[in-house]
């Protein structure tokens, strides 16, 4: 008489979740989507994924799978290790050699960009914050268009006379001054000298 072989135990759900509880997925799937202002249907349309589904995966009522996570992870450009990683016991922690930054224009369109800057921190990822070593040029006020974005930033000179205009008013800063403001007001920079013109800009990190 033939033995039939028993089926494998699988997991009951309730175990599941409780074993992935200490990875945190609903809410760093919720805090990627936050950070980047981006609604339900909009990350639904990038995913492929209901927004139902999404919800019920950012409330922790649905275990993901594998390819679900892989879809989302493309979207904002983070590695599946990001999800299984405690946060208890997870430390960012990147270096960036000076040999390894590349200069890029702040308009890459513009035959005169009125800077050009260097990411001091492009290897990390979940940024809080952005650095740049940012070169400054002499244009004319006239041609320099100033911008805005959310959250704050801070500006360290490291070399030069910088003019930096944020809203309405005008600020002369030589080396070693600072200077902190809330960056949702239009700023511009502009440098008054011919020579070198380098600061060290620090932004909070954007949620677009």
């Amino acid at each position: 008489m033939k033995h039939r072989k028993s089926a494998p135990k699988t997991a009951a759900p309730d175990t599941i979740a409780e074993s992935m509880r200490p990875y945190a997925i609903a809410e760093k799937l919720r805090g990627l989507r936050l950070r980047k202002s981006m609604g339900l249907a909009q990350l639904a349309a990038h995913t492929g994924l209901s927004p139902a589904m999404l919800s019920r995966l950012e409330n922790g009522r649905l275990v993901p799978t594998l390819p679900t996570l892989v879809r989302i992870a493309l979207v904002f450009n983070v590695g599946l290790d990001y999800f299984f990683t405690d946060p208890r016991k997870r430390h960012v922690v990147a270096l960036v050699r000076k040999e390894e930054r590349r200069r890029f224009p702040a308009d890459p369109k513009s035959p005169a960009p009125p800077w050009h800057f260097e990411s001091l921190d492009f290897r990390a990822s979940e940024r809080r914050l952005h650095g740049y070593l940012a070169h400054f040029h002499p244009l004319s006020a006239a041609k320099i268009t100033p911008h805005f974005h959310p959250g704050a930033e801070l500006l360290y000179l490291i070399e030069g006379e910088l003019e930096i205009s944020i809203g309405t008013e005008a600020f002369h800063l030589s080396a070693g001054d600072s200077i902190y403001f809330d960056s949702i007001q239009k700023h511009a920079y502009r440098s008054l000298r011919s020579g070198p013109c380098t600061a060290l800009v620090v932004t909070t990190a954007q949620a677009a």
